[in-house]
């Protein structure tokens, strides 16, 4: 009886494992799209995390449920329960268990974030090297290679402004080539912002008078969004840009494309929402900060649709 009982566990805990690990494959398609090398990192994690928490919860559900169904008093049973003592090797059993998956999390976690090289705002923030900051390398480390371009970032209220040094191009849409290591040399106007392309996996705060170097390999051509994840005040919600992954050639040819145009001010959401509220009628009586002026750039969005609409 005590055999089939513990091979009744065995195979309960086989199946909970297979549903588990189905249910952590499942979890890759709840992201967007890899479209960069650290991507797989989080994902991996993540699925890991997954697999992880669904074998907790159903084990766990899954005792409670049978307890209530097989092993609850009967209807007009008041009589009290057997004077069980404690069991010293489960409390050590149900002790430990918990600690070492803790501490599987935590290494496992670190080791993807050692890998990734990201600063957090408190390490900018108390950088001990009084010469300069390190690259918050988003790559893993061992394949680290030189980047092969280098974009300077401008996060201010409320735009993202991007300029490419060495073509001499200024643009509101970030351009970068497929399989290829990029640098970004990002610089905050005013408040905390939040450089984060959800299809990269990728987030990084941007300290004011606080420059950090940003390196990362974005591996799928498409277009993506950034987004700024620090409330940065009252137009936030419209600081987003496209960000353009390509082939190096297309790439090559959107510089040059870019850096024959000339340089216009760039369509503004933010300064467009904020000059209808200083029309309207009724006022919020909510101070705002006025936006940051546009940039003159050579390529934005909305000036390359107007341009493809005139010709």
């Amino acid at each position: 009886m005590k055999n089939q009982s513990i091979l009744r566990l065995i195979a309960i805990a086989i199946a909970l494992l297979g549903v588990s690990l189905w249910m952590g494959q499942q979890a890759y398609s709840w992201f967007p799209p890899q479209a960069a090398k650290e991507a797989v990192l989080v994902d991996d994690l993540f699925s890991f995390l997954v697999t992880l928490g669904t074998f907790i919860f159903l084990g766990v559900t899954g005792t409670l449920l049978y307890s209530i169904a097989f092993h609850q008093a009967g209807k007009y049973d008041m009589r009290d329960g057997p004077p069980i003592e404690g069991n010293v090797t489960l409390e050590v059993v149900w002790t430990a268990i918990p600690i070492l998956l803790v501490f599987w999390i935590a290494i496992y976690s670190y080791n993807v974030y050692s890998q990734m090289g990201i600063r957090g705002p408190m390490e900018v923030m108390h950088v001990h090297n009084p010469m300069g900051m390190e690259s918050a390398n988003a790559e893993p480390m061992e394949e680290a290679s030189e980047p092969i371009e280098k974009i300077e970032v401008l996060a201010k209220q409320w735009a993202w402004v991007f300029r490419y040094p060495k073509e001499n191009v200024t643009s509101t849409e970030l351009h970068l080539p497929a399989n290829q290591r990029v640098s970004l040399t990002m610089r905050s106007q005013d408040v905390i912002h939040g450089f984060y392309i959800p299809a990269f996996r990728l987030k990084q705060d941007i300290i004011p008078n606080q420059p950090i170097d940003f390196e990362f390999t974005p591996i799928r051509p498409g277009t993506y969004r950034l987004t700024d994840s620090q409330y940065s005040g009252t137009y936030f919600a419209t600081m987003a840009a496209n960000v353009v992954v390509e082939e190096t050639e297309d790439y090559q040819n959107w510089l040059k494309l870019a850096a024959n145009r000339t340089p216009t001010v760039a369509p503004n959401q933010a300064a467009s929402e904020y000059a209808q509220e200083s029309k309207a009628k009724i006022k919020s009586g909510y101070p705002t900060v006025v936006p940051a002026s546009a940039p003159l750039v050579n390529y934005s969005t909305g000036l390359a649709i107007a341009e493809d609409k005139e010709e």
